[in-house]
């Protein structure tokens, strides 16, 4: 380029100005890029966006996602991470990653809804088969494993209905066939007991709840110990242009600061809700690993050394499903809405019957999940209190 003095336009896009290395504050600097910039060809062709040895292209990491990666790998017991757009997109990225058309997947009867149904809908045209194990049940899982069998999920507590498994026991039987095991390790958040010190060779984990915990971000990661599978998450995340956004990332780094503070405040708070719950004349069970009675409480005792604020109840069967509905609509505080991990509480009903295979639904009664925000505990307590007098009298 000539000594001619540049146009102001594009001088502003070719600024030569630097700012000084070595700036240092509390909060990580935040790298928003789609294009990234290379000294020279030699160093262009020399990166691969299959290495986070160094940046490629936005969509592959930045500085920024990458501390996050770094950071939930550690979180998780893992060595490697890679993140997603949402908690399902983690999961559809360990499907499409790991499963081929004449492969088997195998997941538990008591899985997130929408694994389900992306089971049902993507993965069976595609050629995958699907089926459904009883958690609870290490020894028919085992039996269930063919040569086909590559996947098996695995959920703890089980979804809405919060049976805890042996984790160990059923990471055994799926190592008997040879499958992968991936852990939904959402409500355990890295906190209330190590991923893969059960075993496991994937942990899922959803973002959006707890680690985030503002109820305003949506991310999933994915994290693994093992090389050969990384790398097999990452290149079909390449291919599926799965990006995430540095404000996202940056919200997510900033909550995993107190992220330990306030799981533990969710969950003494919400141990004594569930606890003072199931005492109520109108409760029948309560679902709460943590608490005995709870189906697979002593799996969550032997694996466990927390729980999250999250937990559900069965009303009586007497009551019908319209006073179950008065009771939630009469809730002040807790307000109704999917998700958890946030800072207000949450309700909703459910209806088993249409969530649960023939044979799996087992509890009777009507079901209603609660998550425990980070609201005065007394406040929510006699909120629960007005709430049931409204729906079923004194």
């Amino acid at each position: 380029m000539s000594d001619k003095k540049i146009d102001l336009q594009t001088e502003l896009i070719h600024h030569p100005y630097q700012p000084p290395a070595h700036f240092e504050a509390v909060p990580p600097g935040i790298f928003k890029a789609s294009t990234v910039l290379f000294k020279d060809v030699a160093a262009l062709r020399s990166r691969s966006w299959k290495s986070r040895q160094g940046y490629t292209y936005g969509l592959h990491g930045t500085p920024t996602s990458f501390m996050l990666e770094e950071r939930l790998a550690t979180l998780e017991g893992g060595t490697h991470c890679v993140l997603a757009p949402s908690g399902l997109a983690a999961i559809t990225l360990v499907n499409l990653a790991l499963l081929k058309a004449g492969d088997e997947v195998l997941i538990p009867h008591n899985v997130y809804g929408p694994s389900r149904e992306q089971a049902r809908s993507l993965l069976a045209p595609m050629g995958v088969s699907w089926r459904e194990y009883d958690a609870g049940d290490p020894a028919a899982l085992a039996a269930m494993g063919t040569p086909r069998t590559r996947l098996v999920w695995l959920e703890a507590p089980g979804s809405v209905t919060m049976e805890f498994p042996d984790l160990r026991a059923l990471v055994k039987a799926a190592q008997s066939f040879g499958a992968v095991t991936a852990l939904d390790n959402t409500w355990g958040a890295g906190l209330a007991f190590r991923a893969f010190d059960m075993g496991v060779d994937l942990s899922m984990h959803a973002l959006t709840k707890y680690p985030s915990g503002g109820a305003d971000i949506l991310m999933g990661a994915v994290v693994s110990r093992d090389e050969a599978l990384a790398h097999r998450l990452l290149q079909m995340h390449g291919v599926l242009g799965l990006g995430v956004g540095a404000n996202d990332v940056e919200m997510v780094l900033r909550g995993l600061t107190s992220l330990r503070l306030r799981y533990e405040a969710q969950d003494r708070a919400g141990r004594t809700l569930a606890g003072w719950l199931g005492e109520q004349p109108a409760v029948t069970q309560l679902l709460h690993p943590a608490f005995a009675g709870s189906p697979g409480h002593p799996h969550w005792a032997s694996h466990c050394s927390a729980a999250a604020g999250l937990f559900s109840v069965m009303f009586d069967a007497r009551f019908a499903p319209t006073q179950i509905d008065r009771f939630v609509d009469a809730l002040r505080l807790f307000r109704i809405g999917y998700s958890w991990g946030g800072p207000m509480s949450l309700v909703v009903p459910y209806d088993l019957s249409t969530m649960r295979a023939d044979g799996h639904t087992r509890l009777p009664g009507h079901l209603v999940r609660f998550s425990i925000g980070l609201e005065a505990v007394s406040d929510l307590q006699a909120d629960l209190a007005q709430a049931l007098r409204a729906a079923f009298g004194d």
